[in-house]
């Protein structure tokens, strides 16, 4: 019966979380921080995102030596 309780408990707290970050509990006053950082705010907010470049990464000129191996006694 305990088990059974807890089970409902977790569905029950998992289903609000679920709610709560998709913001669908944004009419009762509970919404997350982040709602209102959806992309078209976000985009409209990057300060020169023209000024970003991709980059290569630099090659190394030869990878580094393995140890040799101890010699036997």
């Amino acid at each position: 019966m305990k088990l059974r309780l807890l089970l409902i408990v977790v569905l029950l707290a998992n289903a609000g979380y679920f709610l709560w970050a998709r913001g669908d509990l944004a009419g009762f006053g509970l919404a997350p921080a982040s709602i209102n950082e959806r992309e078209p705010q976000r985009l409209s907010r990057q300060i020169h995102p023209e000024w970003l470049q991709l980059r290569k990464e630099a090659k190394t000129a030869a990878p580094a030596p393995a140890l040799a191996p101890a010699p036997a006694p």
